[in-house]
This record gives C-alpha cells, sequence and structure tokens, in this order.
C-alpha cells in the first residue's frame, strides 16, 4: 500500500486510503529522513479532527499562494468559465488546505487603493491583519500592482514621463505601508512594464537609473523593508529590462542598501529566458538573496502559463527541489509560494486540485531529493560516466 502525503499546517503528515488500521514496519527510512534508522508509521483512515503526524523532516517548508491563483478562467480569447468568489472563501480555502501564508497585491489587501486616503489605507489592512491572525495565516509578502493602472502603459519606474515615475513609486511606497501593517518586511516587485515594445522609445542606460531612484526611495521610506525583485525576460513588454536573476542582483548592488534587495524566482520566467530555474535558485542563494520564490511550469517559449508545479518538465522540477535543499531555503522562514493557476476546463468543484498537485508533488520530489544516491553519483561524475549519470536520474524518477 502506498501512502497519500499531504501538507498540514504545521508537519508533513501521511495517511492511506485503507479502511482498516494497519501497522507497517519500514526499513528505509533514508527515504524520508536522510538515516537508516527504523521507524513506525501507522496508516489508518482518520476521523476528520485527527491527522497522524508523519515524522519530522530535515527541515519543514512552508507553503502559501495568493488570491489570484484561484482565478475564473479567462483568457484573452474567452471569457471567465468558473464564477467569482470572495476573498473570505479564499481564505478559508487555504486554510482548510493547511497553508501556511498568503500572498497580496496591494489591491487585493485594500482593493481600489488608488482611492483611499491613508488613514483608510490603514485601518483596512489592519482589519485584514485581523483576519489572518483569526485564521492562523501570516501575510507573505505585498506587490503593487502596477501593470494595471493606466498611468503605467508605457512603464511605471521608467516611463518617459516623470509625474507618472511619480505616480509609480507613490504607489510602491504605499504598499510599503501596507507590508508594514500586515506584519511582513517583504515586498516584491515585478517590473512588468519597465522595458520596451521598440528599442528606439526609450533610453535604457537611463532606465536603469530611473530603476535604482525608485529602489533608494523605497528603501529609505521604511528601514525594514526587504524589496524582492521578480525578473521576466517579456510579456507584457517585449523586452524587458530585468530579464534575469543575475540582472536583478546587479541592480540591487546599485542601490543605497544592497542587502535589503533580493530576487524571487518564478520557475517560468527562468523558462521564458532559456535558463534552467535550478541554476538560476543556485546563482540567487549563493548571493543569500532568494527570499521568495514561485514554483510553476511552462510548457515551451511562449505567454506565461503558470501550470502546475512539475506539469511539463518533471526532470526540471526535480531539480529545482534539489536546489532548494541543498542551499537550505526555508530555514530562515522563506515559504514555497505555487503562482499556479486552475486549466480553464476546470469545473469548480475542482477548483483546488492545481494548488494542492502542485505542493503534491513538490512533496514527492522532495522524497527523490532526500533519497537520490549521491554517492553513485559521485562516481559516475568523477569517471565521467554522464550516459550512466543520466539514467540514474531517470530511473529513480521512474521508482521502483
Amino acid at each position: 500500500m502506498r501512502p497519500e502525503y499531504f501538507q498540514g499546517s504545521n508537519t508533513v503528515h501521511a495517511c492511506s486510503a485503507g479502511r482498516d488500521a494497519r501497522l507497517y514496519v519500514r526499513q528505509d527510512a533514508r527515504r524520508y529522513t536522510g538515516s537508516a534508522s527504523v521507524f513506525l508509521l501507522f496508516f489508518f483512515r482518520p476521523p476528520a479532527t485527527v491527522q497522524p503526524h508523519f515524522m519530522a523532516m530535515k527541515h519543514h517548508y512552508k507553503f502559501c499562494f495568493g488570491p489570484w491563483n484561484i482565478s475564473e478562467g479567462q483568457d484573452p480569447y474567452g471569457p471567465t468559465t468558473r464564477p467569482a468568489q470572495s476573498f473570505d472563501w479564499k481564505l478559508a480555502q487555504l486554510k482548510k488546505h493547511g497553508y501556511d501564508a498568503m500572498m497580496f497585491h496591494d489591491d487585493d489587501a485594500v482593493p481600489d487603493i488608488d482611492s483611499k486616503s491613508d488613514a483608510q489605507v490603514r485601518k483596512e489592512s489592519r482589519e485584514l491583519k485581523k483576519k489572518l491572525d483569526d485564521a492562523g495565516v501570516a501575510a507573505e509578502m505585498t506587490a503593487p500592482r502596477l501593470w494595471f493602472d493606466p498611468r503605467t502603459i508605457d512603464g511605471g519606474f521608467t516611463n518617459n514621463d516623470p509625474k507618472l515615475r511619480r505616480y509609480a513609486i507613490e504607489r510602491s511606497l504605499r504598499c510599503i505601508d501596507v507590508a508594514r501593517y500586515l506584519g511582513t518586511d517583504l515586498m516584491v516587485i515585478w517590473l512588468a512594464r519597465e522595458g520596451s515594445y521598440i528599442r528606439e522609445s526609450k533610453n535604457a542606460r537611463r532606465c536603469v537609473d530611473y530603476l535604482v531612484e525608485a529602489l533608494d526611495k523605497m528603501l529609505a521610506h521604511d528601514k525594514k523593508i526587504r524589496l524582492s525583485i521578480e525578473p521576466k525576460p517579456n510579456e507584457p513588454m517585449d523586452h524587458a529590462y530585468v530579464p534575469t536573476i543575475g540582472h536583478a542582483l546587479a541592480i540591487a548592488q546599485l542601490t543605497r542598501d544592497p542587502k535589503r534587495v533580493g530576487c524571487l524566482i518564478e520557475s517560468a520566467h527562468a523558462i521564458l529566458a532559456g535558463l534552467d530555474p535550478a541554476d538560476e535558485i543556485d546563482f540567487a542563494m549563493a548571493f543569500g538573496k532568494l527570499w521568495s520564490l514561485h514554483l510553476n511550469d511552462q510548457n515551451g517559449l511562449k505567454f506565461d502559463q503558470d501550470k502546475p508545479f512539475g506539469s511539463a518538465n518533471l526532470r526540471v522540477a526535480f531539480n529545482q527541489v534539489r536546489a532548494l535543499e541543498r542551499n537550505g531555503y526555508g530555514k530562515r522562514g522563506e515559504y514555497v509560494c505555487f503562482d499556479v493557476h486552475p486549466f480553464r476546463t476546470t469545473k469548480p468543484e475542482h477548483w483546488m486540485a492545481h494548488l494542492d498537485n502542485s505542493r503534491r508533488t513538490f512533496l514527492r520530489l522532495l522524497e527523490k531529493a532526500r533519497t537520490y544516491d549521491e554517492a553513485t553519483a559521485k562516481k559516475l561524475i568523477a569517471d565521467r560516466n554522464y550516459a550512466a549519470l543520466d539514467q540514474m536520474v531517470i530511473e529513480h524518477l521512474l521508482g521502483d
């Protein structure tokens, strides 16, 4: 009998779909803990209020998603396929399915934020914080949703109009205030429209200065805020000024406080840049600058798909988990966030499947990462026998 895995708010659990309680003695504890010691697992169908605890792993991963990840199915070619749901419903689903935190755009936290006074922003943010506290859910980060506003059609921070650049900065400062009210010190900056459709329309050298100026003003606004840049090579702009993690970390070095400027890696964005997400993870963590993470998947170099994690590139997903493990991601409180969307064909009764499947895949690949035969791999690498190494990885992922 193969156990089913799911993640609760505090620990990893295992249970079986079997009807009767059974006792198993497992000799292969290394599959889950890296240890060769024997341990016991009880497999039974638990009551709704009881979950059998799984043995503690090397370190605990915490999971989250954003309210936008429970989307209604609209795409550029057709309308929604599922009814809209309230924020309270989405928060209840997040809690019910055992996630630890929620990501927020500024206008997820404070709808119509541009029309609100500072006092209203403070009041609504604190009301949301109480709601999160009551649910036992943390706010992982905030992010200014600049790309929706008509004033940012040609960019926010890199707009040719100084008045519109000022709007983008002021909106970002309010987003920092929201982060503080929600109890997080992390603000993510997706530079969605910071680029150009035709290169002659902007001075790229000057735009670097504009970006640094904007980041410096954010750092000065709050001495505790950390800024996490999320790069993407294209879409919605034809060419982005910060397409990769290397670009993000280079920009960070030009700011007034580089220690407080890091990055967020999204799997699909790295793939769209023609890069391996695992390499991007290793690179960012070599600098100690990977502060958040959007795991998802992408089928080739096309539009940003936000497919469930591991859906298209299982081996690429495996190597991302290995990179997170070897670098100790999560030990400083970082979350594993799934920025995934349901397929347009998804029925409302299956609305959470893309998120739960992503987490399930992550946990199964975590098991694979922790049972990977490093000793044999080292021997094959030393012998430069990469054909055998390649097959070893394939067979490890295929399982017994």
